[in-house]
């Protein structure tokens, strides 16, 4: 028995460090070519391509937040962040492009942690952004304002915590939670990485999915009650009318790209990590991990594209080598329904905004 015991700490304390990549890719059964197939090329020429999509939208609703001095509010502070979140992932998921197919066997323990770590904190800080912009979002049309009450300090210190926690679950594998010390516990997505730490991300961010789904259908709910209500009252303004059903339209929008292009590879990477074998979870991955790259550009579009003013400051700063004048002026671009608030004969404000 005694025996038995110390065979056993002994293989639990052994650890891998100085194995190869493949060495782990072997062991899990995650199978390693050293040769470029046409699936490899198809996933990185598709990979490549989202990715520079990802990086010139997402560039384009940074600069356009940074010049415009009406988009300097919480919710504009946010939807930027969300774009840097994007931008982040772009970058990351390009890395990983140059650095799968047959040139993962070529990489060393500290690089693949890195490739993985990148993907990991710039689609958490991602999913952890929408959920802030949602939350943000409930606020202000249930307190029927324009824009968050919430200071500029008070904003910088929750991107700040939605960085921190980004970093935290993205770099929690390689200082510790991963399987190098016990091969028994590897997954099969990703050969590194304790399916502990799979189930663990992978259900924190369905948690999420969760909340953010009850906090939608809560404004989705509310928003088609109110246009009801006002159907049989002819008091109100039909722009607050029209303002409520671009709102739901937006809302379906929102909920319906976040839960096709984020689901999927959240179901397989907690398959994996609660260890299903019957479950061939390796056909699917690169597809659903690209999926979810996807989001990145379609946040881009539901956040910012569906804004008017947004869409004018878009146009200022792609046909700028057209204009004469060098600078950006806020003040030419025409008031936009974004920033209106109409007092209908009831007194209410009316909120012209699709956000």
């Amino acid at each position: 028995m005694a025996c038995w015991w110390k065979q056993t700490f002994e293989k639990m304390t052994h650890c891998y460090y100085n194995e190869t990549v493949e060495f782990f890719y072997n062991k899990s059964g995650k199978e390693l070519f050293h040769y470029w197939r046409p699936r490899d090329i198809l996933v990185v020429v598709l990979g490549l391509t989202v990715s520079i999509i990802v990086l010139l939208t997402n560039l384009l609703v940074i600069t356009a937040i940074v010049i415009n001095k009406r988009f300097h509010y919480p919710i504009y502070y946010l939807l930027g962040n969300l774009a840097a979140a994007d931008l982040f992932a772009g970058i990351a998921y390009m890395f990983l492009m140059f650095h799968t197919g047959p040139r993962t066997a070529q990489l060393s323990l500290k690089t693949w942690f890195v490739r993985q770590s990148l993907l990991d904190t710039s689609l958490t800080a991602s999913v952890v952004n929408l959920l802030a912009i949602a939350v943000e979002r409930h606020q202000t049309i249930f307190t029927m304002q324009l824009h968050s009450t919430m200071s500029n300090q008070r904003v910088m210190i929750l991107i700040c915590c939605i960085w921190i926690t980004a970093l935290l679950l993205g770099l929690i594998p390689s200082y510790g939670w991963h399987c190098l010390c016990d091969l028994d516990n590897c997954s099969t997505m990703a050969p590194l990485y304790s399916r502990s730490y799979l189930t663990f991300w992978a259900l924190s961010n369905l948690f999420i999915f969760l909340v953010m789904v009850v906090v939608y259908t809560h404004i989705f709910v509310y928003v088609k009650r109110k246009v009801a209500w006002m159907s049989k009252h002819t008091s109100f303004h039909p722009r607050y009318k029209e303002t409520m059903i671009n709102l739901i339209k937006t809302v379906i929008i929102i909920l319906s790209a976040f839960v096709i292009c984020w689901t999927p590879g959240q179901v397989v990477l907690l398959l994996d990590g609660l260890g299903c074998k019957k479950c061939n979870v390796l056909a699917v991955e690169k597809y659903f991990l690209l999926l979810a790259e996807i989001n990145s550009v379609i946040n881009a579009i539901i956040y910012s594209y569906r804004d008017n003013e947004m869409r004018s400051t878009f146009r200022k700063i792609l046909c700028f080598p057209f204009y004469g004048s060098p600078k950006y002026s806020p003040a030419s671009v025409k008031p936009s329904h974004v920033e209106h608030r109409i007092l209908p004969q009831n007194g209410h404000p009316t909120m012209d905004s699709t956000l």
